[in-house]
Formats: C-alpha cells, sequence, structure tokens
C-alpha cells in the first residue's frame, strides 16, 4: 500500500482519465455519495447534478482536460489538492474547440479500505486563449 499522498495523486489521474475517457461510472466511483460540486456562477449540485452535466457534455462535446497537480495537503482523514487545469472543448458536430484553463480545489475523504474518494470540488475555469495558460 502507498502513503497516503500517492494514494491522492492516483485517485487525481484516475479522475481526469476517466473525464478524458467520458467514464461517468468510473467518476462516480471515485467520489462520495454526498460529493458537491462548485462552479462559478452556478448553485452547487451533487452526484445526480454531477451525472446530468457530464452525460449532457460528452454527448455534445469531445473533451480532453490536462490537469498538473500544484499542491497536496493530507490531514488525518481528510486531504485537499490545489491544482492547474485546462480543458479543451470540441463540439462533436464540427468546430474549433474552445480551452478553458483555471484552478481546481478538491477535498478528499479517506473511505477505510475503499481509499480516498472526492467529497468537494471547486474550480475558476474560464475561457483562454491558447498562448494564455501559465
Amino acid at each position: 500500500m502507498g502513503t497516503d499522498q500517492g494514494d491522492i495523486n492516483e485517485a487525481h489521474a484516475k479522475w481526469i482519465n476517466a473525464v478524458n475517457a467520458g467514464d461517468l461510472a468510473c467518476l462516480l466511483g471515485l467520489m462520495t455519495d454526498d460529493a458537491v460540486f462548485l462552479t462559478p456562477g452556478q448553485a452547487p449540485i451533487g452526484r445526480s447534478g454531477f451525472s446530468a452535466n457530464f452525460s449532457a457534455a460528452h454527448q455534445q462535446f469531445r473533451i480532453r482536460c490536462v490537469s498538473e497537480l500544484e499542491e497536496v495537503v493530507v490531514v488525518g482523514e481528510v486531504a485537499y489538492t490545489r491544482s492547474r487545469d485546462v480543458l479543451y472543448v470540441t463540439p462533436r458536430s464540427a468546430g474549433e474547440a474552445t480551452q478553458l484553463a483555471g484552478d481546481r480545489l478538491s477535498v478528499y475523504r479517506k473511505q477505510g479500505k475503499g481509499g480516498w474518494l472526492l467529497a468537494r470540488d471547486a474550480h475558476t475555469l474560464t475561457l483562454s486563449s491558447p498562448g494564455a495558460v501559465r
């Protein structure tokens, strides 16, 4: 068994891979039952809202996320990560990709032998031009 920080790094990588694969079942397995997602300008959503939004987005767009973990902090059974994300969203019907970039703060809870699961997530993704990503 790895370290808590290593396990969280792995959970983060699995999350990004599942987002890129459009694998909603995997994502639901990586989050707590009471997960909450915060998005600028929108009301907080839980698992069901996340499922609906994710499914609708992947029906209309090809989505690719690149995420760089910048910080992982573990305090007992709770941890948080801070990452810098770039999201490329391309219409399935045709058209140019839109690029969004920003920071993400995620909170994880240790679930016994189930490992670390995402419990809270907030991001600051906004439209960006391709050369503007730091």
